[in-house]
């Protein structure tokens, strides 16, 4: 975990008052502590993500939401498939032939 100010210190060229913005729109959501905002990895890693759709690809503000929700919905189908990998590897072979059968064998 790691504080406001650390996290300020890592990214470099991310000044506090678009970080505190940044908490304020909800793009990233870090947990409040007794002593300020507590970042956790998952959201140190969405600060990176915010800073470089800003900076280096220079979205703007309006669009911003729009993007981190379709980034987010792209993640959980991928949390997604990837349970469903690990289920259909659980299964006995004739079921696993079947399903490569019925995909294709993934080659789409």
């Amino acid at each position: 975990m790691m504080s406001f100010d650390a996290v300020i210190r890592l990214v470099g060229d991310l000044d506090a008052e678009e970080l505190r913005r940044w908490i304020a729109e909800r793009w990233v959501l870090p947990e409040s502590g007794a002593e300020g905002y507590v970042f956790h990895e998952v959201d140190v890693a969405r600060v990176w993500l915010i800073r470089e759709l800003r900076y280096d690809l220079a979205i703007d503000e309006g669009a911003m939401p729009v993007v981190l929700q379709l980034l987010d919905q792209v993640y959980a189908l991928r949390r997604r498939l990837r349970a469903v990998a690990a289920a259909i590897d659980e299964q006995p072979e004739a079921v696993r032939a079947a399903l490569r059968a019925r995909l294709g064998d993934g080659d789409q």
